[in-house]
């Protein structure tokens, strides 16, 4: 099976994640892409069974214009390849109809309930439904108040990822 694992990151922590994911898949036998947003095509997306789209928490949500704007000017920010452009809205927008293709959403989030924190995942998972992907799961990965990730999240992420192929491989 063919995957492709796509993400937003601002400071580096979503990109780890992502590479995680795509790393425990090819563990369950998949062929997996793994790119930043803005170095993907949407129509690379229709040569997958498989889509996996990741972003940052910022306010509760997706980022947006100035959420971008303002982490990738950080001075705390080390990470060399920020997402300014396009953001997770725009390129989800874009998206061709997904026509039931297997999709999955996670993020990076602080830790709390997400009432608190909110969730990138959720608001991706809901693009990803309304464009007609069949959404099989979806997933956060911790970071701390100061931007890094907490211990075992890359792991768990591997972890999430070798189920969800299980779960995506296993006849039913």
């Amino acid at each position: 099976m063919q995957a492709l694992v796509t993400y937003e990151s601002m400071y580096g922590n979503t990109a780890k994640i992502a590479q995680a994911i795509a790393e425990g898949l090819r563990a369950n036998g998949f062929e997996t892409d793994v790119a930043p947003i803005d170095e993907v095509e949407v129509d690379r997306v229709a040569d997958h069974d498989l889509l996996v789209v990741g972003g940052p928490t910022h306010v509760h949500g997706m980022s947006r214009s100035s959420t971008r704007a303002v982490a990738a000017k950080d001075t705390k920010n080390t990470f060399e390849h920020p997402t300014v452009a396009p953001g997770l809205r725009t390129w989800l927008g874009e998206l061709p109809g997904g026509g039931g293709m297997a999709a999955a959403a996670f993020d990076t989030r602080m830790q709390g309930s997400k009432l608190v924190t909110g969730s990138a995942a959720k608001g991706i998972g809901r693009q990803l439904r309304s464009r007609g992907y069949r959404l099989v799961d979806g997933e956060s990965f911790l970071v701390s108040k100061d931007n890094w990730l907490e211990p075992g999240e890359v792991h768990r992420a591997t972890t999430w990822a070798r189920q969800l192929a299980h779960e995506l491989t296993v006849p039913v």
